[in-house]
């Protein structure tokens, strides 16, 4: 069987409105092993034949067999797969590609081939070619280190590393040296010799003397098949196809055969004719031998057993991509820039506000986690109130009773709250709080880690001994940075001696500073220092007089400290003196999602105590301290997120720049792309080769900004002492973006790189 077949294969050219026909009938049969020369002018078709030949191009009609497969009809991606399994393509301008060493240049085949051995085999297959064809010290050297002969003979290499059953070498010697043009045609007849089958694309004839059959083609049919010094006049052959064809055309407008075969050069020297009985006889250079015999093998460098190891780690689509981006080291770098950027900024954006998150929730926790304060209801006169806490309602059972009957509450404790000065020795402070509680107090603020002494016990509270615990503030202030412990100090001319020394707080969210405090037993407090609460002396002390001060009146006479209430000011604000009363209660819930159930338990048994009927205003008030947590929480989050937007539309900035480089990078390599094709590769390989570069450059550029995000981030802190903590999803939500961003903006390149014809970009400038 035939190993190529043609059967009138015609090519027309559509340009505008006008039909230009350059293949016009040709058929042809090739068997295999053998060495044909396709020879012709500039503008016979030859090119278009070879196309055709190489699977490059489909043919307007006509059918072609190739190794028994009918060829014309495929579609691209089908013949790419003909082109990778059965041909190998030798072009005149070698077609290397640049910056890539000789055996990365032959294993590119490879990379698209369906049987493609593993990689260790491939690159003893890749150095035993280049020993073959005389290149064993030039393994690893690039195309600009080369001659022209030893890029020629790489592309020799390249074109048979896939062991195809034809080869195609387009003008093979049209940019060589005379020396170096009998050297690989000679390669070309040994290759033959070994079995391979040959075609040459040539308008020399001295090329063509070293085939043993030459189909010569002019204006698009086959004037003339010589096998081997027999010519075949074929005109007579395919007049019909021609005449055909030409059907329309003025007569003087068509070429003649003769004329054509008369106007090629004949060979000076190497090629001479002869007249024999009227039949033209060819002379052509002595054949080598008929057995390949291989050049020594020069021993190859160290560096291509590294090679062997390294290469075997990297599959080849990430190999293809991370070789073509270092060719372009600082034009990868600048791309890479607007993502390492972006990212970074993403970075440095979300660990300052994490780090700012935290440190507001860690100032805010001082104030006590999951606290609830209950506090008693406001008392009103004349139709004016006077806040919460003013109606004493609360009383040290109502605490006792809430931390033994609710469920969600981990602890409770009273309080009573005064303001006075305190005095020790020649100093004196007015503390920003004194509060009278229980032990439980430091449970519920978070407080438990004392600095020096220990907290009042409950039998202080039993007995109302005169002790207490004071904030570190108060050490500075009254002891000078003393140890308080023992001594004793007066608030409202009542001694309290100190029995320890609080943890330092600092100051809250409202800039209070928490260790400006004393605390100390609630029954001290409520009956030792004050007679009566600190809400209580609010509610003494508004004015109920019924008087008023005119201007007139500019020194009035003096009022009673303690004016006596009316009996409308009695009915509309009773006083319990039936019982003890507080100031508030602070609950601790046992967790932030206890918080609603523990406010509703409280509410319960507070009503109930207090006798509060169905449909009643409730006399008492709960704060939930988790909600201004939430509210100062949100309110942070929202910032990290307007941040993160701001950082979001660099990220988007620097895909745009990977999209912009990307399509000059297209149309940088577009003979690389075209030779790609023509070595088998298909439209998925082109998009997968061009997404992979994007997307390594946006990952590449995604390390490269956590990095400069975490720097950045650690700068701020050691520059302004902002808090900041490392995000590790922030860190992996990096690299997803930066992968998506590789994918979502280079798909338009690689797609467009993938719709490229691949004979238009072998023929690009």
């Amino acid at each position: 069987m035939s190993l190529l077949r043609l059967e009138n294969i015609t090519k027309t050219y559509h340009l505008g409105e006008i039909d230009v026909p350059v293949l016009k009938g040709i058929s042809f049969t090739v068997e295999r092993g053998e060495l044909v020369a396709l020879m012709g002018a500039s503008g016979s078709g030859k090119s278009t034949l070879m196309n055709v030949l190489g699977c490059l191009d489909r043919p307007t009609s006509g059918k072609y067999w190739l190794d028994g497969q009918e060829i014309s009809s495929l579609s691209a991606n089908d013949r790419a797969l003909v082109r990778t399994a059965k041909l190998g393509f030798v072009f005149q301008s070698f077609n290397l590609l640049p910056r890539t060493t000789a055996v990365n240049n032959v294993l590119m085949p490879l990379d698209y081939s369906t049987t493609a051995p593993p990689i260790r085999e491939a690159l003893e297959r890749s150095h035993s070619l280049l020993e073959r064809v005389g290149l064993g010290s030039r393994l690893d050297h690039i195309p600009s280190q080369m001659s022209g002969g030893q890029q020629q003979r790489v592309a020799i290499a390249r074109s048979l590393i896939n062991q195809p059953a034809l080869l195609l070498a387009d003008e093979p010697t049209g940019n060589l040296d005379s020396q170096t043009s009998v050297e690989i045609l000679e390669m070309f007849q040994q290759l033959n010799a070994a079995g391979l089958t040959v075609m040459l694309v040539t308008h020399d004839p001295k090329v063509a003397a070293y085939a043993d059959r030459v189909i010569r083609v002019v204006d698009g049919l086959i004037v003339e098949d010589d096998h081997g010094g027999r010519t075949i006049d074929v005109t007579k052959q395919q007049r019909p196809a021609r005449e055909r064809i030409d059907a329309g055309v003025p007569a003087a407008e068509q070429l003649q055969p003769a004329a054509a075969i008369a106007a090629i050069e004949e060979p000076e020297s190497e090629l001479t004719a002869a007249s024999a009985g009227g039949t033209a006889v060819a002379v052509r250079p002595k054949t080598v031998a008929a057995t390949v015999a291989p050049k020594p093998a020069a021993a190859a460098p160290a560096v291509s057993k590294i090679h062997l190891g390294l290469a075997s780690l990297v599959p080849g689509p990430l190999r293809t991509a991370f070789t073509a981006l270092r060719r372009n080291k600082m034009r990868s770098a600048l791309t890479a820039l607007g993502v390492i950027i972006g990212v970074g900024a993403v970075i440095a954006m979300v660990e300052i506000s994490q780090g700012s998150r935290t440190s507001l929730m860690a100032t805010m926790s001082t104030m006590g986690a999951n606290t609830i304060m209950v506090r008693s209801g406001a008392a009103a006169s004349g139709g004016i109130s006077f806040g919460s806490g003013t109606l004493l309602t609360l009383t040290p059972g109502d605490s006792e009773e809430i931390a033994r009957e609710a469920t969600a509450i981990a602890a409770a404790a009273p309080v009573v709250q005064i303001q006075g000065q305190v005095v020790y020795g020649n100093r004196n402070w007015i503390p920003m709080s004194v509060y009278g509680t229980t032990p439980n107090y430091l449970e519920i603020r978070d407080w438990e880690q004392l600095e020096e002494g220990e907290m009042f016990n409950d039998r202080d509270v039993r007995n109302a001994n005169k002790v207490c615990v004071i904030g570190t503030t108060l050490v500075k202030e009254l002891f000078d940075g003393q140890s308080p412990l023992g001594e004793d100090i007066r608030v409202k001319n009542v001694s309290l001696r100190v029995v320890g020394v609080l943890g330092r707080k600092g100051s809250n969210m409202m800039g209070m500073d928490q260790d400006d405090v004393i605390l100390a037993p609630w029954t001290t407090i409520k009956y030792r220092v004050a007679d009566n609460s600190a809400a209580a002396e609010v509610a003494a002390t508004s004015s109920n007089s019924t008087e008023v001060n005119s201007l007139n009146e500019l020194y009035p006479g003096s009022t009673e400290l303690y004016p006596v209430q009316s009996a409308t000011q009695l009915a509309n604000t009773p006083q319990p003196v039936r019982f003890t009363n507080i100031d508030q209660i602070s609950v601790k819930a046992r967790s932030a999602a206890d918080i609603p159930v523990a406010m509703d338990e409280i509410t319960s048994i507070l009503r109930q105590r207090h006798r509060i009927r169905p449909g009643g205003t409730d006399d008492f008030n709960l704060r939930d301290m988790g909600e201004m947590v939430k509210a100062m929480g949100s309110m942070s989050e929202m910032m990290g997120g307007l941040l993160m937007i701001v950082a979001l539309i660099s990220l988007v900035v620097g895909g745009v720049g990977i999209m912009n480089i990307m399509l000059v990078s297209v149309t940088e390599r577009t003979r690389e792309i075209g030779l790609r094709m023509a070595v088998g590769a298909r439209s998925h390989h082109i998009l997968r080769q061009f997404l992979i570069e994007a997307i390594v450059l946006c990952v590449f550029g995604g390390a490269i900004g956590i990095l400069l995000g975490r720097t950045a981030s650690y700068a701020v802190w050691l520059a302004m002492r902002w808090p900041v903590e490392a995000s590790l999803p922030a860190i992996i939500g990096a690299f997803l973006v930066s992968a998506t961003i590789g994918v979502a903006f280079g798909f338009y390149p690689a797609w467009k790189a993938s719709r490229l014809d691949p004979i238009e970009a072998l023929r690009y400038e």
